[in-house]
């Protein structure tokens, strides 16, 4: 297993969709952010070459709790991604990996084989749901997922509710064969954190509807997590696939 050989500590969660838009990098920094600011040791892996994890690591204030950064994209030319993973510090607990869209087979197989949980976040819109689709099924037929190295689940990003086309897009997701963990308003406040560098729980002004769609997948996370752990710790790969409920 690709995992027990750097940072053994560390479960390392991919934002991952072939769909631009989606909010990948919205979900991977706010995840940095939630856990730094529990004293976990997070590093952010910037995969995309857009950079917008890299620019809102820049924006963060010293005040707030340290993420560490890599600025993945702009290095791959040079390192190999096992060197970038060997370069984190030591104590890395959580590694968030930020994905580009477009993912070619084999780079999204690659990516795949880096990580213990894949997250894939879906926006309600025909075309997104069509996008996704592929994508997922993508997923599901790569060699990390059929060995059982990952596990994945699905999530909706800025969601309107008691809207027709997000009606749609859950009934869509809960007929995949990957949970559907949560779901997230379209709201100002993942607008205003981006801009300052700092994550929505880190605001202290969380509408509580978005305070408990953020519970629901930090439970499910740390849910994988310990069961990541806990199969890495007894030292066996799995055999079969692991499509967490």
């Amino acid at each position: 297993m690709t995992n027990s050989l750097a940072h053994p500590q560390a479960v390392r969660i991919l934002l991952a969709n072939a769909k631009g838009g989606c909010g990948k990098t919205t979900v991977c920094t706010n995840l940095a952010a939630y856990y730094a600011s529990q004293g976990v040791c997070v590093s952010l892996m910037d995969y995309d070459p857009q950079g917008s994890s890299s620019q809102w690591l820049k924006a963060r204030q010293a005040k707030l709790a340290t993420i560490h950064g890599v600025d993945a994209f702009r290095q791959h030319e040079r390192l190999t991604r096992s060197w970038q993973l060997h370069a984190l510090p030591q104590n890395t607990e959580f590694i968030l990996i930020d994905s580009p869209a477009g993912l070619s087979s084999s780079q999204l197989e690659d990516l795949l084989r880096m990580a213990d949980i894949v997250l894939i976040p879906i926006t309600p819109s025909a075309i997104d749901i069509r996008a996704t689709t592929h994508f997922i099924r993508q997923v599901m037929l790569s060699s990390a997922l059929k060995t059982g190295q990952i596990r994945a689940a699905a999530l909706a990003n800025r969601v309107k509710r008691n809207t027709l086309i997000y009606t749609k897009l859950e009934l869509f997701l809960k007929t995949l064969r990957i949970p559907f963990v949560t779901s997230f308003r379209d709201a100002q406040s993942f607008i205003k954190a981006a801009e300052s560098g700092c994550g929505v729980m880190e605001l202290h002004e969380l509408h509580e509807e978005d305070q408990k769609s953020w519970i629901q997948l930090i439970q499910w996370l740390d849910q994988q997590a310990e069961r990541v752990l806990l199969q890495r710790k007894q030292g066996h790969e799995p055999k079969t696939s692991k499509i967490a409920g």
